[in-house]
């Protein structure tokens, strides 16, 4: 029996950087596949900076295949810093606009049946 993986999009990315600015900008290590009006929740060590950010929910705005902004004003957040960490800084999807639905149209063309 083979085994089928499921593939949702868009997933979970590691964050390399964040702004101090208004709004704050997110870049991601990789194509993050994100579109605007998606909700997404930022995980993070609390030795990389911008503990306020920490957990929070926000819309994003997309910027380019990396980067997207959060509509949050960081301007006098700690800094971001994910070098040295031994954990990784991490930006999760959750939900998006129910206007667009873009996503879910993604994932219905990635979700396979298990078999």
């Amino acid at each position: 029996m083979s085994s089928i993986a499921n593939f949702f999009v868009p997933n979970r990315q590691q964050v390399s950087a964040i702004t101090n600015a208004d709004p704050a900008v997110v870049t991601t290590t990789q194509d993050h596949g994100y579109e605007t009006g998606l909700c997404v929740r930022f995980y993070f060590p609390l030795d990389v900076g911008m503990n306020l950010l920490n957990g929070e929910i926000v819309k994003v705005t997309k910027i380019d295949d990396t980067s997207f902004s959060i509509g949050v004003d960081t301007t006098n957040f700690d800094s971001f810093s994910p070098v040295g960490s031994s954990q990784v800084p991490q930006v999760i999807p959750l939900a998006e606009v129910a206007s667009s639905l873009t996503q879910a149209v993604t994932n219905n063309d990635n979700i396979i049946p298990e078999q």
